[in-house]
């Protein structure tokens, strides 16, 4: 076998299970829908509701993740105790009723402000009990040792979609209007029911469940508390997440604002962001277990990428930095879920995931708003260049930590500056 041969039959080895492989495809066909509808919302708020107001669709995006606040912890509860192949088919049909509900508002051009505001609140109900389900179903589908294998692919769908649906979605929304992107994201998660319909059921892993007892969600937040590599990624997750990840309204208000593009050449920069993400979940696939070192890095990748971005004068110059961004955007994500897994025993890791999640969507209610109010106040590069600053202090605080609690050393080196971290006995490369 050649060495590409061996490099590919790495990436995809999860692709052997017949249930991952029925996820995997049925996953592909809903993410494309899934951002076709993100960039038609984005494009119905900014240019069809509202006169480029970055503050609509951060309050939209706050709405969308609000729920996750109050809702994920009862889902990692439920993830933990009922059959998550039953519970996400209950979610898919959620979202797709959705989604279906929404098209046809702006199809019979009813449609209003507040129409698209509920229906984020809405959306993100049924995501806040989709999401833990979603990350912890993957154990049921491949053992253990492929699990950062799998985690790195389920990634891959979604960046790969991106490739293609935001640049489908601008043309769609140029030829035919607004309203398709959410009937046709409407249909395609009936791809993910109908894989999730006919697994077979004997071939899915047998996952320890929680007995129903009191204080369990309690104990979950003990046992994250009790485990010091858990809860500093939840730490920089939800400072990056909060104030770094919000590329779905900067890249908008770059767009429309900064560059005065159309819908098909806003949806192509966040196709250009995709490039980077699919390229970071691809490698991540290939990673037999994540190290803290590769997470602490890949933040001071994003935060020095984001940097460079707000600052880039040209469209192409901006789209291009984003397939930096987007590379190490993933590469951090992914590394931090697998982490968070593979650290958790399995009775616990729904409740933990939903933790994890939590903080991952929790934190954009807070941030989204903020971060849509500067951009619409006082300018897109400003809001780009607040998340890199918050970014690269979250990443210095836990460099500092690491080398304070496990005897590890930090450093910058090369051009582009890249973090090496490194212990006693450790190749620093």
């Amino acid at each position: 076998m050649s060495r590409v041969s061996r490099a590919l039959a790495q990436t995809f080895a999860s692709l052997k299970f017949h249930n991952y492989r029925l996820w995997f495809l049925g996953a592909l066909v809903s993410n494309l829908g899934t951002w076709i509808q993100r960039i038609g919302q984005d494009w119905l708020v900014l240019k069809e509701l509202t006169d480029n107001s970055g503050f609509a669709v951060g309050v939209i995006t706050a709405l969308q993740f609000l729920p996750f606040l109050f809702l994920t912890p009862w889902a990692g509860l439920l993830a933990d105790r009922l059959p998550r192949r039953r519970l996400l088919m209950a979610t898919q049909i959620g979202q797709g009723v959705l989604a279906f509900c929404l098209g046809g508002l702006v199809l019979l051009g009813h449609v209003q402000l507040w129409h698209v505001f509920s229906f984020a609140f809405l959306l993100g109900c049924v995501t806040s009990f989709d999401a833990p389900v979603r990350q912890t179903f993957v154990a049921e589908m491949v053992p253990v040792r492929s699990l950062p294998n799998a985690i790195g692919l389920n990634s891959a769908t979604f960046n790969s979609s991106r490739l293609i649906g935001p640049a489908l979605a601008g043309f769609l929304i140029q030829a035919f209007g607004t309203g398709w992107a959410f009937v046709i994201n409407g249909f395609t998660f009936a791809a993910t029911i109908t894989g999730l319909a006919v697994m077979r059921r004997s071939e899915l892993m047998v996952i320890a469940r929680a007995a129903k007892e009191s204080g369990q969600i309690r104990a979950a937040i003990e046992y994250v508390r009790g485990r010091p590599e858990i809860w500093l990624i939840m730490v920089m997750v939800g400072v990056i997440s909060c104030l770094g990840l919000n590329s779905q309204l900067t890249i908008g208000m770059m767009a429309t604002q900064v560059f005065d593009r159309q819908a098909g050449e806003f949806g192509l920069l966040s196709s250009m962001f995709g490039v980077g993400a699919l390229i970071g979940a691809l490698m991540a696939a290939r990673r037999s277990r994540p190290r803290m070192r590769l997470i602490v890095g890949a933040a001071t990748g994003f935060g020095l990428a984001s940097a460079l971005s707000a600052v880039m004068p040209t469209y192409l110059a901006f789209g291009l930095t984003g397939i930096a961004t987007g590379l190490f955007t993933l590469t951090f994500l992914t590394a931090a879920n697998a982490t968070v897994q593979l650290s958790t025993t399995p009775a616990m890791r729904g409740r933990v995931i939903a933790a994890y999640m939590l903080v991952l969507q929790g934190a954009t209610p807070v941030g989204a708003p903020v971060i849509g109010w500067i951009a619409e106040t006082v300018g897109t590069r400003w809001a780009i260049a607040v998340g890199a600053v918050a970014t690269l202090s979250v990443a210095a605080f836990a460099a500092l930590w690491l080398q304070r609690h496990r005897h590890l050393t930090a450093r910058l080196q090369g051009f582009p500056p890249r973090l090496i971290i490194s212990g006693p006995g450790d190749d620093p490369r």
